[in-house]
């Protein structure tokens, strides 16, 4: 998800005055898994989907596959209730209607007979309704009911926050992944529906067509709805690897032009994360990018695009920068738990200055984190260690640290690298993408990640024990201060801490036209520094720290807010 909260494009119908209040439980994504819930391996979802822009609804008939680890009598799952059910069935046979129950958004089917291991059950639910639709999507969920610029249905959904239960039956945490999930998007002619993984084809009868669509293990909240009178940019990648990769750009014929150059910066993406990283994730299906109502969100190979084809300084799109980011960070590894969600967003973060110092060298690579460091805001630890829901993550107002998971994330990430060395660094964000070192098409899949599995592989990778590093920058809130006093000819050096925890992280010192290392162990360390001679702290901007200079700058950001919001 994009970090700054700028209105979606075209004519937005999404505001519903009308429309009921999600329950708590289906507005937070995440909830803690039952046992019962824990124990099912979900092996396929069948979504037959009818999408009705005239009415603002759809029509869902979704058929989900499950196998189990343990005994189970029901399976439970997450449906908000202001979509109505018609009809469940398990294994063919219909259930009446005492035999499951929706109060909440929690929707529970009791099964005819107890799920052995080994055994599979198939549970069809048939449900209609209007989704809830996002008052300003993709930071509020939900659907977006719009229109292209000559009034023809522009339609997306958009559930990060809120979850996949705002419009299909699934389980709503990260770890709620299905192997397999087959598409079957029906809309009126002559629209198109853009969809995740494999077009399978399309099937058109009485003024409606039906777009099929096959992907693999996909995020939760990456299954996604995309309608317009789309028109299509194909194109092959050759990989690095051996593989060759489809490429395809949905858009408005309104678009042509804007879409055409950002087709073109598909390639040097390509080549920059698969030479960086590793290999495309998902090169046997496509990479697959929409023109969007809404900002942008990372849908598994069908990435939301609407930054309206904006230009920068840099020389490229920074939103399908990121959100193509999320192929590796989010898609390929995925966090199991909210808490963690700064593997997916800091390490996508970083990925934009290594883009540019990739591409152009150092002044942009220090120009972007310099960007980041001004928005860093510290209001809480960036890890807590204990399971959260999503909104517990990005909103300050419950205690979570916002913003911090991209910004901070993203520096720290530059600190380590630093601290440890390139070889080192990408050694270890490469194992934790995709389980593996040595990543090839065919040895890897989808994985779940968590913060403590990252420390213990830069552990291996580095060779060293690197827990305070991580204790102070994940799991504190506040930034380490390094204290320098002069005195008697040298310059004495002290860390300090929110915790008073341990931290020697090493020091450089320009002196003059000399560069020193200092070790600081202890947390501790100092320098000759002959009388009248200037130094520089940290010269080449390695390491992130606590600097009055930015926080001033902050306050006085927060001052003018305040006047101008007075003022209107």
């Amino acid at each position: 998800m994009k970090k700054l909260a700028i209105a979606g494009a075209g004519a937005l119908l999404s505001a519903c005055a009308t429309q009921p209040p999600l329950t708590d439980y289906s507005l937070g994504s995440g909830a803690p898994r039952s046992e019962a819930q824990q124990a099912l391996e979900f092996d396929k979802a069948d979504l037959k989907l009818r999408i009705e822009p005239a009415t603002r609804s759809i029509a869902g008939d979704v058929t989900l596959t499950f196998s189990t680890r343990a005994p189970v009598n029901s399976v439970e799952l997450d449906l908000d209730r202001n979509l109505p059910i018609d009809a469940i069935a398990v294994d063919g046979q219909p259930l009446p209607a005492s035999r499951w129950r929706n109060p909440d958004g929690k929707l529970t089917v009791d099964l005819p007979q107890t799920l052995q291991p080994g055994k599979q059950v198939a549970v069809r639910v048939q449900y209609h309704g209007k989704p809830h639709v996002a008052k300003k999507a993709p930071w509020d969920g939900g659907f977006v009911w719009s229109e292209t610029p000559d009034g023809r249905p522009w339609v997306a959904s958009a559930v990060q926050g809120e979850g996949c239960d705002l419009f299909w039956p699934c389980i709503d945490h990260p770890t709620g992944k299905a192997k397999q999930v087959d598409e079957h998007i029906s809309v009126p002619s002559p629209l198109v529906a853009a969809g995740n993984g494999i077009a399978m084809g399309m099937d058109e009868k009485d003024g409606w067509r039906t777009y099929h669509w096959r992907t693999r293990n996909p995020s939760t909240y990456g299954i996604s709805i995309n309608v317009a009178p789309y028109e299509l940019l194909s194109g092959e990648y050759r990989s690095r690897f051996g593989n060759t990769i489809p490429l395809r750009m949905w858009y408005l014929p309104q678009s042509e032009k804007g879409a055409k150059e950002l087709f073109a910066e598909f390639t040097p993406m390509l080549d920059f994360f698969e030479s960086t990283i590793g290999p495309y994730p998902f090169g046997d299906e496509k990479m697959g990018v929409v023109e969007t109502p809404h900002k942008g969100m990372e849908h598994q190979t069908i990435n939301a695009y609407g930054n309206k084809y904006a230009k920068t300084a840099y020389g490229f799109d920074e939103l399908l920068q990121h959100e193509f980011a999320h192929e590796w960070f989010g898609n390929q590894l995925t966090n199991a738990n909210w808490d963690d969600m700064w593997l997916h967003e800091g390490l996508g973060s970083y990925m934009q200055p290594l883009y540019m110092q990739h591409l152009r060298g150092d002044q942009e690579y220090f120009a972007l984190l310099m960007q980041q460091r001004a928005m860093v805001q510290n209001k809480a630890p960036i890890v807590s260690g204990k399971p959260k829901l999503e909104e517990d993550v990005y909103d300050t107002k419950r205690g979570g640290p916002g913003q911090d998971i991209y910004n901070k994330g993203s520096l720290v990430m530059h600190t380590l690298r630093g601290l440890i060395g390139d070889e080192a660094f990408f050694r270890a964000v490469r194992e934790e993408v995709y389980g593996t070192p040595d990543p090839r098409p065919g040895n890897f899949s989808p994985r779940y990640g968590t913060t403590p599995e990252f420390m213990a592989i830069v552990k291996r990778a580095s060779g060293r024990d690197l827990d305070w590093f991580f204790q102070v920058y994940l799991y504190q809130k506040e930034l380490p201060e390094l204290q320098a006093t002069r005195s008697a000819g040298a310059l004495q050096l002290v860390w300090k801490t929110e915790k008073n925890t341990p931290f020697p992280m090493p020091v450089e010192v320009r002196i003059g036209e000399r560069i020193v290392n200092v070790p600081m162990t202890d947390g501790r360390g100092s320098v000759a520094l002959p009388e009248g001679a200037g130094y520089t702290l940290d010269p080449h901007s390695k390491l992130l720290r606590r600097e009055r200079h930015i926080e001033r700058y902050q306050a006085w950001q927060e001052e003018q807010k305040k006047r101008k919001a007075k003022a209107s």
